[in-house]
């Protein structure tokens, strides 16, 4: 009976630890996506979390899709994922991005962020 709640508890670990890298991948493709210089801007302004989305819109001088390329979106490779439960954070060039999950999927909440010591990070797109 013993081994049975160990073998229990192992493939309990597994799952949980297969989801995360899952979600990990995924939080991975959407930062990269939403990086990507030579994408579609409509599409890149769709992986935006809403409330960011409504954010760089905030001034009315241009939609997002005119905005988007005028950030400072480098793009290259991914050096790092983190996620914690429905939250990540994704170190992609010389930026860093953050991730909600939402019902739709992953949504970039801030991006073209720099860190600022022990201050938060201070980023071009950012939701309220």
């Amino acid at each position: 009976m013993r081994g049975a709640g160990v073998w229990s508890g192992v493939v309990a670990v597994l799952a949980l630890a297969s989801g995360c890298a899952a979600g990990a991948d995924d939080a991975r493709a959407v930062a990269t996506a939403f990086e990507d210089p030579a994408g579609d801007p409509a599409q890149r302004c769709g992986l935006l979390a809403p409330a960011s989305r409504a954010a760089l819109e905030s001034d009315g001088s241009a939609s997002c899709a005119a905005l988007i390329g005028e950030l400072p979106l480098p793009g290259g490779d991914v050096t790092s994922v983190e996620v914690w439960g429905g939250e990540a954070q994704v170190r992609i060039g010389g930026d860093v991005v953050f991730l909600t999950e939402t019902g739709a999927g992953w949504r970039v909440t801030a991006a073209a962020c720099e860190r600022r010591g022990e201050a938060p990070y201070d980023c071009e797109v950012e939701g309220p």
